[in-house]
């Protein structure tokens, strides 16, 4: 073998392993470039599945689509669109989720008795209150519209009882707002631990738009508690004589 045919063959023998390095990194080019177009398409049918859910107001389900979305291919061109309005459809879905939560603090009853039909509205304080020692127990408040005995707005109690005899006042407080005094009173009765708030329609009126109404109200135990209704979800329709 001459000098030239040497040389040429060990030219080739180093150029062999740099054509299969280029052929490796083309093919691996190739193959991320295929990915990431897989990808992009996987990520646009989530946005279109997303974009659905928000044309129909379905916010926890658009919300839901763009954790999935984000979650599995979070440097696509449709993640980048879908993450712009990420912010406003989860507050959307939040704001949906708490309307859904105040209003099923909310009890309504319609009862048959003498004279016509009873309605009422009835919600428990946020927290369990101990009045008298022996643990930590609800409060109702309940608005009633009864076909006799007019409109009603009265807390009761599990166990203790109100130091209202015959009459006191309690304060009133609608969100963060100044406390308002209230007359209020105990009826002679043992048929429920019950203190009627005198005014009821003022109380009802409170209640519109707000968000929290705290009362404040003595105890026979000594002192006052204080319930805290977080009373966003009422639906005055329910009692429509209230107006």
């Amino acid at each position: 073998m001459t000098s030239r045919h040497l040389l040429a063959t060990a030219l080739l023998a180093a150029l062999l392993p740099l054509v299969a390095c280029q052929d490796r990194e083309a093919q691996a080019a190739a193959q991320a470039q295929a990915q990431a177009a897989a990808a992009e398409a996987q990520a646009e049918a989530g946005e279109r599945d997303f974009e659905a859910a928000v044309a129909i107001e379905n916010w926890a389900l658009a919300k839901a689509q763009a954790d999935v979305l984000l979650a599995r291919y979070p440097d696509t061109a449709a993640a980048e669109r879908v993450r712009a309005k990420f912010d406003d459809v989860a507050a959307k879905g939040d704001a949906v989720r708490e309307d859904a939560r105040t209003q099923a603090l909310w009890s309504y009853n319609t009862a048959n008795v003498e004279g016509g039909e009873q309605l009422s509205a009835a919600i428990y304080a946020k927290d369990t209150i101990d009045v008298d020692g022996t643990g930590a127990k609800r409060v109702q408040l309940i608005f009633r519209d009864h076909p006799s005995w007019g409109r009603s707005s009265y807390l009761v109690l599990q166990a203790g009882d109100f130091d209202c005899y015959p009459s006191c006042r309690v304060s009133v407080r609608v969100d963060d707002g100044e406390p308002r005094r209230m007359a209020a009173n105990r009826p002679q009765t043992d048929e429920a631990i019950a203190m009627f708030i005198d005014d009821e329609r003022a109380l009802w009126r409170l209640l519109d738009g707000a968000k929290t109404v705290s009362i404040e109200f003595p105890v026979k135990a000594g002192g006052t508690r204080t319930a805290v209704f977080e009373v966003a979800g009422l639906d005055r329709g329910k009692l429509p004589k209230w107006g």
